[in-house]
C-alpha cells in the first residue's frame, strides 16, 4: 500500500511528492463520496485504494488549461 508512495517512478509520474499527495487526497475524497473504484478493492481502505490507482496509472494529475500557460518549460 504505502510502498507505492516511496517508489520514485510513481512520484515522478505525477510530477513530485506534493502533487502525488494532492492527487491521493482528491481521489480519497471522491471515493468517500461514493465514486467507483478503478481497481479491485480486495479489502483495502480508501487511501490504499487511491495509492494503488495512482501506482497502476489509472488516475493522473492533470493541469487546468490556465495552469498550463503559467507552467515553466520542461527542463528549466
Amino acid at each position: 500500500m504505502i510502498e507505492g508512495l516511496v517508489r520514485e517512478d510513481v512520484v515522478k509520474s505525477v510530477g513530485g511528492r506534493f502533487k502525488l499527495t494532492a492527487l491521493i487526497q482528491h481521489r480519497v475524497r471522491e471515493l468517500m463520496e461514493g465514486a467507483r473504484p478503478l481497481v479491485e478493492r480486495q479489502g483495502r481502505g480508501d487511501i490504499e485504494l487511491a495509492v494503488e490507482e495512482v501506482a497502476q496509472g489509472k488516475i493522473t494529475y492533470a493541469y487546468a488549461e490556465e495552469d498550463v500557460a503559467t507552467q515553466p518549460p520542461a527542463g528549466t
